[in-house]
C-alpha cells in the first residue's frame, strides 16, 4: 500500500506517530504529535489510518514480512579508524528531546528548543573546561531550526570551529565542534 499525504503513520522501530505532510520517491516527511517534521524512508513506516485501511484491514502477512526483514542478521561493516583518532575519546551529545526529558507534555516548541540549546551550551562549556578537543552534537535533520540555532551559539565562541559531522556515521543530523586549545575562552 502506497503512503500518501494525509495518511496517519507509525514507525516500525520507534514509538513515533504522525501525519504524512510530504512524499518524495522513497522519502516520507511526517509531522509528529508535537509538531516536529521528521523524515523517514517509506519502508520504515506503517499506515495506521487512511481511506484504504479503513476499507481494507492491514494484512498481517505484510507486517510479518517486515518483522522478518528486521530480524535478519545484517553484516555490519567495520569502520576504519585513523591512527590519530583511534585513542581519542568520543564525546557525543544527543539533543533529541526524548533524550533530555521524560515527557514533553505541557512544553511548547519554544520550551523544547530552549532546553536543547541550554543542554548544548552546558556541554560545550564542560568540554572547554575539560579540554576535550572534539564534541559531536546530534540534532537530527527536521526543518533545521535547531541546527541553525546551534550554529549561532557556536559562532559566539572564538575558540570553536564547527562543521557537519562525519556523514557515514551521523548522516546530515549532526554537527562536529572542534575546540582550539591554545586560545583561552
Amino acid at each position: 500500500m502506497k503512503i500518501k499525504v494525509g495518511d496517519t503513520v507509525e514507525t516500525i522501530d520507534d514509538a513515533i506517530k504522525g501525519v504524512v505532510t510530504k512524499t518524495s520517491g522513497n522519502s516520507v516527511t511526517i509531522e509528529d504529535v508535537d509538531g516536529f517534521e521528521l523524515q523517514f524512508e517509506a519502508k520504515e513506516l506503517v499506515i495506521i489510518n487512511s481511506e484504504k485501511t479503513l476499507k481494507n484491514a492491514i494484512y498481517n502477512s505484510d507486517i510479518e514480512a517486515v518483522k522478518k526483514e528486521k530480524e535478519t542478521v545484517k553484516r555490519k561493516s567495520v569502520p576504519t579508524v585513523k591512527p590519530k583518532e583511534r585513542n581519542a575519546p568520543k564525546f557525543e551529545v544527543d539533543l533529541h528531546i526524548h533524550h533530555l526529558t521524560d515527557s514533553t507534555k505541557g512544553m511548547t516548541n519554544f520550551d523544547m528548543l530552549n532546553l536543547q540549546l541550554d543542554t548544548a551550551r552546558g556541554q560545550l562549556e564542560f568540554a572547554i573546561r575539560k579540554r576535550i578537543p572534539k564534541v559531536v552534537f546530534i540534532h537530527g535533520v527536521g526543518e533545521g531550526v535547531l541546527r541553525q540555532e546551534l550554529e549561532t551559539l557556536f559562532g559566539r565562541y572564538n575558540n570553536v570551529k564547527f562543521y557537519g559531522a562525519d556523514y557515514k556515521t551521523y548522516g546530515l543530523g549532526a554537527t562536529e565542534v572542534r575546540i582550539l586549545q591554545n586560545i583561552e575562552p
